[in-house]
């Protein structure tokens, strides 16, 4: 059955020039031409579709593509490696989110049951040396609303009382978590004002639901990917010359 692109952006929910887009790079099998010039797809290009739009959400579009890519040239093993890979990638996630929920909750402690901590004010590069981050990642936690530093009243440079370095400490640990400045501000605002964890630990549990949500669409991402491997299998098998 011969489908123009429009036909094949209608089944995705998608635009024509994306369709085009895709077969230029390697998502989509080439398509044949009609003797006028025109594409013609068909069910397989209708499957690789639907299978790359089911695999971006999970893999990301870009690890999808070379997927895809594999998968047209008929090199399954690098196909699998991708995924391993990404697989691989969430676990080491969730240790890391598994980490910082416990170190996060010990600093959190001391927001709730210790005193502000003395100890002389550190310059920017003090402090970003004792966090290993570079001076630039102080500065943008100050511009997001995070971070205040006090400044010199001459030179004007940064300075970080210990109460502000606990605070940096907390950001950098939860940006280690790939939490966004949106998700640390309540975090901040909660320990500082009440020191309630309560925000802290919606922002832990949305984490964690976030790469249960990124498994779910690996898992549905690759039940069409081993379906399109088979029809393409398949395919291969019946036009395979036959022994004498």
């Amino acid at each position: 059955m011969g489908l123009r692109p429009v036909d094949l952006a209608r089944r995705a929910g998608v635009s024509t020039q994306l369709i085009r887009n895709y077969e230029a790079d390697g998502i989509l099998p080439a398509a044949p031409r009609t003797d006028s010039g025109y594409r013609q797809y068909g069910e397989e290009h209708v499957s690789a579709l639907l299978t790359y739009r089911a695999l971006a959400p999970g893999f990301g579009a870009e690890i999808a593509r070379h997927i895809m890519q594999a998968v047209h040239a008929g090199d399954e093993e690098s196909a699998y490696r991708l995924i391993d890979q990404a697989h691989a990638g969430l676990y080491e996630q969730r240790l890391a989110t598994d980490a910082a929920s416990e170190a996060l909750s010990d600093a959190a402690a001391e927001f709730r049951d210790e005193p502000i901590p003395s100890g002389p004010a550190l310059l920017v590069g003090e402090l970003a040396h004792r966090l290993g981050v570079r001076t630039s990642a102080l500065r943008v936690w100050e511009a997001a609303g995070l971070l205040m530093p006090t400044r010199e009243r001459v030179t004007k440079y940064r300075r970080y009382a210990p109460e502000q370095i606990r605070d940096a400490r907390i950001i950098h640990m939860l940006r280690q978590g790939r939490y966004s400045f949106d998700q640390i501000r309540p975090v901040l605002d909660g320990l500082r004002q009440t020191g309630s964890t309560e925000a802290l630990r919606d922002a832990i549990a949305e984490r964690r639901a976030a790469h249960d949500r990124i498994t779910k669409a690996m898992l549905h991402g690759a039940g069409l990917l081993h379906q399109l491997i088979e029809e393409k299998q398949e395919r291969r098998a019946a036009s395979a010359p036959t022994a004498l």
